[in-house]
């Protein structure tokens, strides 16, 4: 099949894997070191056939595994090359280990999460378990609802992550063949507009053998403790070099997800909302839109940024509100979602006396329909647990 490139500087209708690949060429990144899993598959497929036609100055590592993806990434960054690779599932749970020794080495590096259920029972569509588990390993996670944040969002991850209060690795998260495989209309910047939004890759530690360092060395009791301090210093640091790499690159491509953090969606006068990740916040606003119409006053909030969860935003948004329905595509088994636990959390610890719900829906790739949100905001003020839409329900 011939390999036509995409056009730049233009809008075409991709796919969201086509848009995470796009993101990672204009980004200029060196090295690939990927490994094959569905439904991120696309993204290196897409990324291969760029390299090997001559349209992506770049090497790929062809590694036997996702752990050896992982692994293979410190090697690249520490050596002073921009890096990108993506995984889901199974394959993100490989690479378990190797997550925070990414973190723990402040490597800023860049990594597609095509969102798909952990097994057992086998399951190869969307929810977000896979990188929510992972949320405690040192990474920020952002999340998008729709294939042109996906490509924005990749370009303003590199900058984020590379930014010297930061240094630290990045997911971007989008859901498995619901924004992996799905066409949309996306605006492709021109190589020149994405240069002069993300600067050449360097870092001031890198592995030179005329200027040696060590690195990843051990971490006595004595000093291991002052490590974790500065990984959590720089991911509150995250908390202002996001908004301000958001509204950087507002001003250059006219395109904003709120302030990078949270975006909200008729929220000026709402008594109830509704929170939610990724696509499922489209679902949402044309829910909203309806019940609007209909007099009730709903809003909707959007949590791009998982890690570092911004609390503070999140707080402010919600402190007059009467209820919220926070909407989980994972569970913390035996618990509850972990959305639900971290937004909780920052309610009680703000002082914030607000009903708060929790529904899990759409685990496994199950429909999350307007139906279902809107038995969510119906039902926001109840308090609790809810599964919806289990055994038909």
């Amino acid at each position: 099949m011939a390999f036509v490139d995409f056009q730049y500087g233009k809008k075409e209708v991709i796919s969201g894997s086509d848009a995470a690949a796009i993101g990672a060429k204009l980004a200029r990144v060196r090295v690939v070191p990927v490994y094959p899993i569905t439904p991120q598959t696309i993204v290196c497929e897409r990324l291969a056939e760029f390299i090997n036609n001559g349209k992506m100055d770049a090497k790929m590592i062809h590694v036997e595994s996702e752990h050896s993806a992982c692994s293979a990434v410190i090697g690249s960054v520490s050596a002073g090359a921009r890096t990108y690779s993506a995984t889901d599932s199974q394959g993100l749970a490989l690479m378990n280990e190797i997550l925070f020794v990414v973190s723990g080495l402040r490597l800023p590096v860049v990594f597609g999460i095509a969102n798909r259920a952990l097994s057992a029972p086998i399951n190869i569509w969307c929810d977000q378990q896979d990188s929510i588990s992972a949320r405690d390993s040192g990474w920020i996670q952002l999340y998008c609802e729709n294939c042109q944040e996906i490509l924005d969002t990749t370009l303003m991850a590199y900058k984020i992550s590379e930014d010297e209060k930061v240094h630290l690795p990045i997911m971007v998260c989008f859901d498995g063949f619901v924004l992996s495989h799905v066409y949309e209309p996306v605006d492709i910047p021109s190589q020149e507009m994405a240069d002069k939004f993300l600067p050449e890759f360097k870092i001031k530690n890198i592995l030179d053998v005329n200027n040696p360092i060590s690195i990843g060395t051990l971490g006595a009791p004595d000093s291991y403790m002052e490590f974790r301090k500065q990984q959590d210093t720089a991911m509150k640091s995250a908390l202002k070099v996001i908004p301000l790499v958001s509204k950087e690159f507002k001003l250059q491509f006219g395109r904003d997800y709120g302030n990078g953090l949270v975006e909200t969606y008729w929220m000026n006068d709402a008594e109830t909302a509704v929170l939610a990740l990724g696509s499922t916040a489209a679902t949402a606003r044309d829910v909203i839109d309806k019940m609007r119409k209909a007099g009730k006053k709903v809003g909707l909030i959007k949590l791009k940024s998982l890690r570092p969860l911004p609390e503070k935003e999140l707080c402010n948004i919600c402190k007059n509100l009467k209820s919220i329905a926070v909407i989980d595509r994972d569970i913390s088994v035996g618990n509850e979602g972990a959305v639900f636990s971290e937004i909780k959390s920052a309610l009680y610890n703000a002082g914030i006396k607000i009903k708060a719900t929790n529904f899990i829906m759409g685990l496994g790739g199950r429909d999350i329909r307007p139906i279902d949100i809107e038995y969510a905001i119906e039902n926001s003020g109840n308090g609790g647990v809810i599964w919806v839409n289990v055994n038909g329900k």
